[in-house]
């Protein structure tokens, strides 16, 4: 019993380690190209080597770090290509969830996705503002009010999938700074006022302009993409 207490401790904390690495590189704030040295993670994170590689194996195997064999681990490169694709990537699977969500929505799910939008319009608007003191919240919200809009799918495999593309299209926005709030607020507003109509026509054109505009943007903002 105590045995199994130790396992479900260790499990615990190399789950934590994982999210936060995670989180870290998605955000930005461990750089593209940037090598990843267990000497130097253990006095970031509070983890054993043995911890700090099983959660870089699991990074790795979700595209966010590059093993390199006996050279230890790296976060995985940018590139403008690799922003186009993920991008192209986003937008087959949310189309197709967008289409399937509003079929299938109910009432509960209309007011998810308009309690979705409120909390981001609030973000949204402080942004526009002037006040970058919670960019982690804004994103977090955005991640929360696509997954409100195609909630109604009925695939939790395609939820699940667009959910890790998303952190992958949000890592480029975050290392771009490419932040575009005055714009993307009526782009979302009009995605919530297309998923109350039911016109998934409507939503599946604003959505291809929106990362349309998203990718343009952090594309403009190349400069920022310096790998550390």
């Amino acid at each position: 019993m105590n045995g199994d207490l130790k396992y479900t401790v260790r499990e615990t904390v190399g789950a934590g380690i994982y999210q936060r690495l995670r989180q870290d590189i998605i955000m930005g704030r461990l750089r593209p190209a940037l090598r990843l040295r267990l000497d130097q993670l253990k006095e970031d994170y509070p983890a054993g080597a043995s911890t700090l590689r099983e959660a870089l194996s699991r990074l790795a195997a979700d595209g966010l770090v590059l093993a390199e064999g006996q050279r230890g681990f790296q976060v995985a490169p940018v590139s403008p290509e690799g922003l186009r694709e993920i991008a192209g990537l986003r937008l087959l699977l949310e189309e197709e969830a967008l289409t399937r969500s509003f079929a299938a929505g109910t009432l509960d799910w209309e007011v998810s996705v308009i309690a979705a939008h409120h909390r981001l319009d609030a973000h949204e608007e402080r942004l526009e503002a002037g006040d970058t003191s919670r960019i982690a919240e804004w994103r977090l919200s955005d991640f929360h009010f696509h997954q409100a809009l195609i909630s109604a799918c009925g695939s939790s495999v395609l939820m699940r999938t667009h959910a890790e593309v998303f952190d992958k299209y949000l890592r480029y926005q975050m290392i771009a700074l490419a932040f575009r709030p005055a714009a993307s607020r009526p782009e979302h507003e009009a995605l919530k006022d297309a998923a109350l109509a039911r016109d998934a026509e409507a939503a599946v054109a604003m959505l291809c302009h929106h990362l349309s505009a998203g990718v343009e943007q952090a594309l403009s903002q190349e400069a920022n993409w310096v790998e550390g």
